[in-house]
């Protein structure tokens, strides 16, 4: 991002805060502590006090960092605002990582066909009420900011 003006790291530090406010926790870190995690701690108790308490953590720490790297930005702190947004990205693909290898392996093994389903249509609806096209947006929002940072 060399040659980038301040006004432009702004704009495009809060497009990604927005994104990861809006798209990854509203969207689906909120399915999955609202839907998802609440199902498999019925399924198995010990699921809460494991892995389900890591993903919940991981959530919060998410949010904490996104209110850092707001509040760096607004004090114009801009290596340090950058600094929190690779620990965010990397602590996410870790978190990612996990769901795909552990978290939703488990799913897969605790429910049935049906359970599944029925999760997946509450997940529907749930993105119908947060508004699919306003998720269908940010997916245009990615692809822009990408196209910023290369």
């Amino acid at each position: 991002m060399i040659g980038i003006n301040n006004a432009e790291y702004e704009s495009t530090i809060s497009e990604i805060i927005r994104f990861f406010r809006v798209y990854a926790d509203q969207y689906h870190h909120h399915k999955e502590e609202e839907i998802l995690f609440p199902e498999m701690a019925k399924k198995n108790e010990l699921l809460a006090e494991g892995i389900l308490a890591k993903m919940y953590d991981n959530h919060a720490y998410f949010r904490e960092l996104i209110q850092a790297i707001e509040a760096d930005l607004a004090q114009q702190k801009y290596v340090d605002a950058s600094l929190k947004i690779d620990e965010y990205t990397g602590a996410l693909l870790d978190h990612i990582a996990v769901e795909n290898e552990e978290l939703f392996q488990t799913a897969y093994s605790i429910f049935t066909e049906d359970e599944l389903e029925n999760i997946c249509y509450r997940f529907m609806d749930l993105d119908r009420d947060l508004g699919e096209m306003k998720k269908k947006d940010f997916i245009d929002v990615l692809k822009q900011i990408n196209n910023q940072l290369v």
